[in-house]
């Protein structure tokens, strides 16, 4: 009846989408899906602007439980040892329309953290200037449905229950195993190795046709316990023999749910027959989606062939999924027999409790991800990218080539380290770890440079040789040397303020590039954010002090707005450096004031100002040609493949407009002679003042 069933729903705000380059382009959403939920949709709503500049557009979205997905838009390759398995994916078209509904529904899904992703296509890879150009919003939000059953029956350890099943049945559970019972006979189902600490829900659907009302089944269910080998360790499973509150829903003809412990507590006094042998492992937190684990017998653990040796690897905290677990072993040495290998399985939710040569590493709904050192491969690497909220198990065995038997006396010891780390090796040095944020969950992805790519930047593909790297240094810095000539002219005709800003714009452009370049061709001599800071600055000032040198306004009034407008522009790039009016706006004010001056020269002179046409043809527009096109490189052309030369292009061109554009020096004061200025000879001075006290 429907008044089993109770119904949740969950939203999220929406998230502005963008072209995916690496993983902080895809959106990350976040949910939450309570026990007993029998059916689960998802509402997924995508739209577009309605501008000229939208246009039609595909939108991916993966799915995944227990962790974010794992992605790879891009196809680049992955770190060497790392484990990838592909999420649920599906593509959303916005083409005429600007808004696409779309629903996905998933029938009893796992209790837990579920995840989704959204992105564009690939980036083109364009540089745009910010406020210069509008680009299309596409926006998209994700909103979850729940349908949860109350009273579901918990079957009991032993005890028969006898259910009604009706047809048709509910959906399945989505990590499920299926048995087929036909006629009067009893049917089974054995589960090696079930999930700890969690529910099973089990669900019996009759095969008739939808005339068969009901048919009456009796369920029964029992376990056997795993026996430690180790009390003391025992310790660290101490959480495993709590009980617990069992979901309450049920469907019409489901029952139940149990937890099936690890082991009980009057189990472990019998130490004659055990399945395992206990590692204690303490969880110790360094930062934020880092974690060391830190074995208390030591890094080395012995290894038999009787029994598997366990360690437990907590990620349960739900803020650990948005790292990378790197489990890592090395054979010290085996005793007793040579040849032996140490076969390892790392898995979640429970650990595999037998293992073999042919073991396919997996439990009874997990699989897990297989490990193996011997004599002559010692070493062994496991790299889990965003690993989903469990309890992890590390499973360790000595299988013998000819057969357990001659294994009874050999024991291995293996060292083994484990972690949780942010990025795996922080990224490699062509790239960069970011910590990224959707609400209060904390995940890392890595950002690359230099033409490298995939997850940990190691796909090197297309990367730049450390030549490039060094040629687009050299262009990008040394092409700050064109402003010399600007500084040269400024000395020469007595522009000794405007000098002085070319120089602190040549010198911190020089070195802001310098410290920029990804890859090894990096000098940075201070803050990358103070060099920034200058650089940006004095790019602006250096536009803003020429054109009001070229307003030919009185030097009281000029200074004034040098100092006004140098406080102003800094003012503005504090609060947005990259925005477009930053420097469009101080290029607008000083040519109004320009032109307003130019204006007033040219009524009070009763011609054109400036009056010469050599100082329009071979000066004024020379210089502003070589303006607009380092405008035009600078908006339109910079892509991140071309930005090395485009970008010293723009550098020489605006130095070049500069020294065509600035005015020639006022007339009454003379060229700089050097050799009356420098002199180190006596001179005879004259007194021209004209004695009007003489006596005589």
């Amino acid at each position: 009846p429907d008044s089993l069933y109770v119904s949740e729903y969950f939203s999220q705000s929406a998230q502005k989408l963008s072209f995916y380059s690496w993983y902080g382009n895809a959106k990350l959403f976040h949910f939450h899906v309570p026990e007993d939920t029998v059916l689960l949709r998802w509402l997924l709503q995508a739209s577009r602007g309605k501008g000229p500049e939208c246009t039609s557009m595909e939108i991916t979205v993966h799915f995944r439980y227990g962790a974010p997905p794992v992605i790879n838009p891009l196809g680049t390759r992955f770190p060497a040892n790392a484990t990838v398995r592909p999420s649920y994916n599906i593509s959303i078209t916005l083409s005429s329309a600007v808004q696409n509904t779309t629903f996905v529904n998933i029938t009893t899904p796992a209790a837990g953290d579920w995840f989704i992703a959204a992105h564009l296509p690939e980036a083109a890879g364009r540089i745009e200037v910010k406020g210069f150009s509008t680009p299309c919003p596409y926006m998209f939000q994700a909103d979850m449905f729940v349908l949860r059953l109350t009273d579901m029956p918990v079957l009991e350890p032993g005890v028969a229950m006898p259910q009604t099943i009706v047809s048709p049945a509910k959906p399945l559970h989505s990590f499920q195993r299926i048995i087929t019972c036909t006629g009067n006979v009893n049917c089974s189902l054995a589960l090696d190795s079930p999930p700890w600490e969690k529910w099973l829900q089990i669900m019996v659907e009759s095969l008739g046709t939808v005339l068969v009302l009901a048919v009456l089944t009796p369920l029964l269910f029992c376990f056997t316990a795993c026996r430690p080998g180790s009390t003391s360790s025992f310790l660290n499973f101490s959480s495993l023999n709590q009980s617990q509150a069992g979901p309450r829903p049920g469907s019409t003809g489901a029952a139940g749910s149990s937890t099936l412990p690890a082991g009980a507590s009057r189990n472990v006094s019998n130490k004659r027959s055990f399945c395992l042998q206990n590692q204690p492992v303490v969880r110790e937190d360094l930062d934020v989606v880092s974690v060391r684990y830190r074995l208390l017998n030591g890094p080395s653990v012995p290894v038999h062939s009787i029994s598997p040796t366990l360690l437990l690897l907590n990620l349960n905290t739900g803020m650990d999924s948005g790292g990378s677990l790197v489990v890592s072993l090395l054979l010290n040495k085996v005793r007793s027999l040579g040849n032996a290998t140490v076969v390892a399985c790392v898995s979640a939710a429970s650990p595999v409790l037998s293992l073999t040569a042919t073991q396919n590493c997996s439990t009874a709904f997990f699989q897990g991800y297989p490990l193996s050192v011997s004599t002559s491969s010692t070493e062994a690497m496991l790299i889990v990218l965003y690993p989903q909220t469990d309890d992890w198990f590390l499973s360790l065995q000595l299988i013998c080539p000819k057969g357990q038997g001659e294994c009874n006396a050999a024991e291995a010891k293996v060292t083994v380290f484990a972690y949780l780390t942010p990025c795996f090796n922080d990224c490699g040095p062509y790239g960069q770890c970011s910590l990224l944020r959707r609400h209060g969950y904390l995940y890392a992805g890595c950002s690359c440079k230099a033409g490298w790519g995939g997850w940990s930047c190691t796909d090197d593909t297309k990367a730049q040789s450390v030549g490039a790297q060094n040629l687009a240094t050299l262009l990008l810095t040394l092409s700050n040397l064109m402003f010399l000539p600007a500084i040269a002219v400024a000395i020469y005709r007595y522009y000794l303020v405007e000098a002085s800003v070319y120089t602190y714009t040549m010198f911190f452009s020089t070195f802001y590039h310098a410290c920029d370049q990804p890859g090894v061709a990096v000098m940075c001599i201070m803050d990358y954010d103070t060099l920034q800071y200058c650089d940006f600055l004095g790019s602006v000032v250096s536009i803003w002090v020429t054109i009001l040198c070229m307003s030919r306004v009185k030097k009281i009034l000029k200074y004034v707005l040098f100092i006004l407008g140098t406080l102003l522009i800094a003012m503005s790039l504090q609060l947005d450096r990259r925005g477009v009016w930053n420097m469009m706006g101080p290029c607008l004010f000083a040519l109004v004031i320009m032109i307003a001056a130019w204006v007033y020269h040219g009524v009070k002179r009763r011609h054109c100002y400036p009056s010469s046409w050599k100082r329009w043809v071979f000066y004024l527009l020379p210089g502003i040609t070589l303006a607009f096109i380092a405008i035009s490189v600078y908006a339109f052309m910079e892509t991140n493949e071309n930005y090395y030369y485009t970008h010293s292009i723009w550098h020489v061109l605006v130095a070049c407009s500069v020294a065509f554009l600035l005015p020639p020096r006022d007339k009454h004061k003379k060229p700089w002679a050097w050799s009356q200025k420098l002199t180190c000879r006596y001179q005879i001075c004259q007194n021209d003042r004209e004695e009007l006290y003489a006596v005589t």
